[in-house]
């Protein structure tokens, strides 16, 4: 058991690296691509290696169960990524880094709202506060040139509300015992198809020099 909780710690501590790594590398994409377009190929890289990984159909058992798929891949692929990749081009890829590590305060208190789990306790809050103190002190150390802008800053905001409800659909959906990388695969999906409208909407130049002038 103490082998599992170390291989657990030690896979956490990767993908949140990977994680974090992400948001530089966009900023460097963004260059010379588009937010959406970005987003359009990683997550059908991304589908791709996964259908390579576990090309097994998945057979959903109820149609209700197909929604809360839809509306995952929407919230958790299309548009938490959207407004992230979009929050980049306005504003320091440590301020969306900042701001995106509240998701799991936003994630609390939802799950508390929506699916009725253990209530919040004041521990909660002083440890998020700790931890908000830490993650400021580790991106903005020897930084001086920190600056806020209010449409990036808070277009980063709504992409961690968004990443709160996708995980509060990912968790009631863990509870009906589909495979994992079976899900993810429907969530990468449904992200990727839900991108197609915004990859024709938002190349569009007009759209660009409106956010511009905002």
């Amino acid at each position: 058991m103490e082998n599992k909780n170390t291989v657990g710690h030690l896979v956490a501590l990767l993908t949140i690296f990977i994680w974090g790594t992400t948001f530089i590398s966009t900023k460097i994409l963004l260059n010379d691509f588009t937010p959406i377009e970005i987003l359009f190929i990683r997550f059908i890289m991304g589908l791709i290696a996964l259908m390579v990984v576990y090309p097994h159909r998945m057979k959903v058992k109820d149609k209700k169960h197909e929604l809360l798929f839809m509306g995952a891949g929407l919230c958790g692929v299309t548009l938490y990524y959207l407004l992230e990749n979009i929050a980049l081009t306005f504003t320091m890829a440590s301020n969306v880094g900042v701001i995106c590590s509240l998701a799991p305060f936003f994630t609390a208190i939802l799950t508390y709202l929506f699916l009725k789990d253990e209530p919040l306790r004041i521990n909660f809050f002083i440890g998020f506060v700790v931890s908000m103190v830490g993650i400021c002190l580790i991106s903005f150390s020897g930084t001086s040139n920190f600056q806020l802008n209010p449409l990036g800053d808070l277009l980063a905001v709504g992409a961690t509300i968004v990443w709160a409800l996708y995980s509060v659909l990912t968790r009631k959906i863990s509870n009906y015992g589909y495979n994992t990388i079976q899900i993810t695969r429907r969530f990468f999906f449904y992200g990727t198809l839900f991108m197609i409208p915004s990859l024709f909407y938002l190349n569009s130049n007009w759209v660009w020099n409106v956010l511009q002038i905002l």
